[in-house]
Protein backbone atom coordinates (compact mmCIF):
# COMPACT_ATOMS: atom_id res chain seq x y z
CA UNK A 1 0.00 0.00 0.00
CA UNK A 2 1.30 3.75 -1.08
CA UNK A 3 0.84 4.97 2.51
CA UNK A 4 1.37 8.67 1.25
CA UNK A 5 -0.89 8.43 -1.13
CA UNK A 6 -3.80 7.00 1.37
CA UNK A 7 -2.99 9.53 3.67
CA UNK A 8 -3.73 12.64 1.03
CA UNK A 9 -6.34 10.46 -0.50
CA UNK A 10 -7.91 10.28 2.94
CA UNK A 11 -7.77 13.93 3.52
CA UNK A 12 -8.33 14.13 7.47
CA UNK A 13 -5.59 12.70 10.07
CA UNK A 14 -7.35 12.24 13.28
CA UNK A 15 -4.85 12.77 16.22
CA UNK A 16 -5.79 10.74 19.40
CA UNK A 17 -4.18 12.64 21.81
CA UNK A 18 -4.55 11.98 25.82
CA UNK A 19 -6.63 8.88 25.74
CA UNK A 20 -6.98 6.01 28.26
CA UNK A 21 -5.11 2.97 26.73
CA UNK A 22 -8.35 1.25 26.75
CA UNK A 23 -10.54 3.53 25.19
CA UNK A 24 -7.70 4.03 22.25
CA UNK A 25 -9.16 0.75 19.80
CA UNK A 26 -13.30 1.79 20.15
CA UNK A 27 -12.05 5.15 19.01
CA UNK A 28 -10.09 4.14 16.17
CA UNK A 29 -12.84 1.82 15.33
CA UNK A 30 -15.35 4.63 15.79
CA UNK A 31 -13.24 7.16 13.65
CA UNK A 32 -13.04 4.37 10.60
CA UNK A 33 -16.63 3.57 10.93
CA UNK A 34 -17.38 7.80 10.39
CA UNK A 35 -14.82 7.53 7.46
CA UNK A 36 -11.64 8.44 8.85
CA UNK A 37 -8.73 6.47 7.73
CA UNK A 38 -5.73 8.12 9.38
CA UNK A 39 -5.24 7.63 12.71
CA UNK A 40 -2.19 9.50 14.85
CA UNK A 41 -1.17 8.10 18.43
CA UNK A 42 0.49 10.36 20.14
CA UNK A 43 3.75 8.98 22.31
CA UNK A 44 3.09 10.22 25.52
CA UNK A 45 0.12 8.05 25.66
CA UNK A 46 0.45 5.53 28.17
CA UNK A 47 1.50 1.98 26.50
CA UNK A 48 1.98 3.55 23.02
CA UNK A 49 4.15 1.07 21.21
CA UNK A 50 1.52 -1.08 22.21
CA UNK A 51 -1.53 0.41 21.43
CA UNK A 52 0.08 1.33 18.01
CA UNK A 53 0.55 -2.70 17.62
CA UNK A 54 -2.40 -3.87 19.05
CA UNK A 55 -4.43 -1.28 16.66
CA UNK A 56 -2.20 -1.90 13.18
CA UNK A 57 -2.89 -5.99 14.06
CA UNK A 58 -6.99 -5.78 14.90
CA UNK A 59 -7.91 -3.43 11.86
CA UNK A 60 -5.10 -4.58 9.32
CA UNK A 61 -5.36 -2.51 6.43
CA UNK A 62 -8.89 -0.73 7.21
CA UNK A 63 -6.71 2.27 8.49
CA UNK A 64 -3.15 3.87 8.56
CA UNK A 65 -1.82 4.35 11.94
CA UNK A 66 0.90 6.63 12.76
CA UNK A 67 2.77 8.06 16.03
CA UNK A 68 2.39 11.62 16.92
CA UNK A 69 4.54 14.03 18.78
CA UNK A 70 7.79 12.17 18.37
CA UNK A 71 10.68 14.45 19.18
CA UNK A 72 13.75 12.31 18.08
CA UNK A 73 15.47 9.47 15.93
CA UNK A 74 14.68 6.75 18.56
CA UNK A 75 11.44 7.45 19.32
CA UNK A 76 10.64 7.23 15.75
CA UNK A 77 12.69 3.89 15.50
CA UNK A 78 10.74 2.55 18.11
CA UNK A 79 7.02 3.43 17.06
CA UNK A 80 7.95 2.05 13.50
CA UNK A 81 9.16 -1.07 14.83
CA UNK A 82 5.57 -1.27 16.51
CA UNK A 83 4.24 -1.00 13.03
CA UNK A 84 3.90 2.98 12.85
CA UNK A 85 3.34 3.90 8.96
CA UNK A 86 3.93 7.23 9.79
CA UNK A 87 6.00 9.65 12.06
CA UNK A 88 4.32 13.29 12.61
CA UNK A 89 6.66 15.82 14.32
CA UNK A 90 5.92 18.89 16.24
CA UNK A 91 9.22 20.42 15.11
CA UNK A 92 11.63 19.73 12.33
CA UNK A 93 14.17 17.09 13.92
CA UNK A 94 16.79 16.07 10.23
CA UNK A 95 17.73 13.22 12.18
CA UNK A 96 13.93 11.76 13.33
CA UNK A 97 13.38 12.75 9.57
CA UNK A 98 16.30 10.41 8.31
CA UNK A 99 15.59 7.90 10.47
CA UNK A 100 11.64 7.25 9.43
CA UNK A 101 12.90 7.85 5.85
CA UNK A 102 15.30 5.11 6.25
CA UNK A 103 12.89 2.51 7.36
CA UNK A 104 10.69 3.44 4.24
CA UNK A 105 7.90 5.42 6.57
CA UNK A 106 5.70 8.50 5.99
CA UNK A 107 7.66 11.68 7.22
CA UNK A 108 5.82 14.33 8.42
CA UNK A 109 7.53 16.75 10.52
CA UNK A 110 6.04 20.34 11.76
CA UNK A 111 7.27 23.94 10.72
CA UNK A 112 5.50 27.18 10.58
CA UNK A 113 7.85 29.30 8.70
CA UNK A 114 9.07 28.89 4.90
CA UNK A 115 12.52 28.72 6.28
CA UNK A 116 11.69 25.63 8.15
CA UNK A 117 9.39 23.94 5.49
CA UNK A 118 11.79 24.18 3.22
CA UNK A 119 14.66 23.06 5.36
CA UNK A 120 12.26 19.84 6.17
CA UNK A 121 11.14 19.03 2.48
CA UNK A 122 15.07 19.29 1.19
CA UNK A 123 15.77 16.91 4.28
CA UNK A 124 13.40 14.20 3.02
CA UNK A 125 10.11 15.00 4.80
CA UNK A 126 7.03 13.67 2.75
CA UNK A 127 4.33 16.34 3.98
CA UNK A 128 5.00 19.21 5.90
CA UNK A 129 2.48 19.64 8.78
CA UNK A 130 1.86 23.23 9.47
CA UNK A 131 1.74 23.95 12.75
CA UNK A 132 0.32 25.50 15.10
CA UNK A 133 -1.63 26.42 11.88
CA UNK A 134 -4.29 28.41 13.62
CA UNK A 135 -2.17 31.48 14.58
CA UNK A 136 -2.07 32.83 10.88
CA UNK A 137 -4.90 31.06 9.40
CA UNK A 138 -5.74 29.88 5.72
CA UNK A 139 -4.54 33.12 4.19
CA UNK A 140 -1.09 32.38 5.47
CA UNK A 141 -1.02 28.69 3.94
CA UNK A 142 -2.14 30.07 0.59
CA UNK A 143 0.59 32.75 0.98
CA UNK A 144 3.02 29.98 1.76
CA UNK A 145 1.72 28.19 -1.29
CA UNK A 146 3.14 30.72 -3.73
CA UNK A 147 7.24 30.23 -3.51
CA UNK A 148 6.45 26.95 -1.99
CA UNK A 149 4.01 24.79 -4.65
CA UNK A 150 5.68 22.07 -4.95
CA UNK A 151 5.40 21.39 -1.16
CA UNK A 152 2.51 18.99 0.49
CA UNK A 153 1.07 21.14 3.37
CA UNK A 154 -0.89 19.93 6.27
CA UNK A 155 -2.36 22.68 8.69
CA UNK A 156 -2.90 21.22 12.02
CA UNK A 157 -4.27 23.24 15.10
CA UNK A 158 -7.42 24.73 15.02
CA UNK A 159 -9.24 23.24 12.38
CA UNK A 160 -12.82 22.49 12.82
CA UNK A 161 -15.98 22.28 10.37
CA UNK A 162 -16.18 25.84 9.99
CA UNK A 163 -12.65 26.81 8.73
CA UNK A 164 -12.02 23.55 6.90
CA UNK A 165 -12.93 24.35 3.62
CA UNK A 166 -10.77 27.90 3.82
CA UNK A 167 -7.75 25.82 4.45
CA UNK A 168 -8.69 23.09 1.70
CA UNK A 169 -8.98 25.65 -0.80
CA UNK A 170 -5.56 27.48 0.05
CA UNK A 171 -4.07 24.58 -0.97
CA UNK A 172 -3.74 21.69 2.14
CA UNK A 173 -3.57 18.18 0.72
CA UNK A 174 -4.75 16.83 4.20
CA UNK A 175 -5.93 17.96 7.44
CA UNK A 176 -4.82 17.16 10.98
CA UNK A 177 -7.21 17.20 13.60
CA UNK A 178 -7.24 16.94 17.18
CA UNK A 179 -9.79 17.64 20.10
CA UNK A 180 -12.45 18.96 17.76
CA UNK A 181 -12.60 15.35 16.58
CA UNK A 182 -11.55 13.33 19.35
CA UNK A 183 -12.46 14.96 22.83
CA UNK A 184 -10.33 12.59 24.72
CA UNK A 185 -11.66 14.62 28.03
CA UNK A 186 -15.26 13.49 27.47
CA UNK A 187 -16.04 9.93 28.89
CA UNK A 188 -15.82 7.26 26.11
CA UNK A 189 -19.19 5.61 26.09
CA UNK A 190 -21.33 4.29 23.55
CA UNK A 191 -22.83 8.06 23.07
CA UNK A 192 -19.36 9.20 23.06
CA UNK A 193 -18.36 6.65 20.15
CA UNK A 194 -21.66 7.21 18.55
CA UNK A 195 -21.28 11.52 18.64
CA UNK A 196 -17.55 10.48 17.62
CA UNK A 197 -18.43 8.58 14.04
CA UNK A 198 -21.22 11.10 12.88
CA UNK A 199 -18.64 13.77 13.79
CA UNK A 200 -15.71 11.66 11.87
CA UNK A 201 -18.22 11.60 9.18
CA UNK A 202 -18.90 15.06 9.21
CA UNK A 203 -15.14 16.03 8.60
CA UNK A 204 -14.65 13.41 5.97
CA UNK A 205 -17.66 14.79 3.79
CA UNK A 206 -16.31 18.63 4.42
CA UNK A 207 -13.20 17.61 2.34
CA UNK A 208 -14.38 16.03 -0.08
CA UNK A 209 -17.26 18.93 -0.74
CA UNK A 210 -14.06 21.59 -0.41
CA UNK A 211 -11.96 19.76 -3.17
CA UNK A 212 -14.94 18.85 -5.35
CA UNK A 213 -15.34 23.17 -5.17
CA UNK A 214 -12.08 23.09 -6.04
CA UNK A 215 -12.22 21.17 -8.96
CA UNK A 216 -15.36 22.66 -10.38
CA UNK A 217 -13.73 26.61 -10.26
CA UNK A 218 -10.57 24.58 -12.43
CA UNK A 219 -12.63 23.24 -14.53
CA UNK A 220 -14.67 26.37 -15.15
CA UNK A 221 -11.66 28.43 -15.31
CA UNK A 222 -10.15 26.20 -17.58
CA UNK A 223 -13.22 26.48 -20.07
CA UNK A 224 -13.12 29.97 -20.22
CA UNK A 225 -9.81 30.16 -20.83
CA UNK A 226 -10.88 27.86 -23.77
CA UNK A 227 -13.46 30.15 -25.40
CA UNK A 228 -11.30 33.54 -24.81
Amino acid sequence: MNYLHQIKENGVVAVIRGAKPDNILPIAQALRDGGVKTLEITVETPKVLTLIEQVSSEMGNEVIVGAGTVLDSETARAVIMAGAKFVFSPTVNIETIRMTKRYGVVSIPGALTPSEILTAYENGADIIKVFPSDVFGPKYLKDLKGPLPHIPLMPTGGINLDNLAEYIGAGAIAVGIGSNLVNTRKPINEVALKDLRETASLYVKAVQQARQRGTDAKNAAATLLKQN
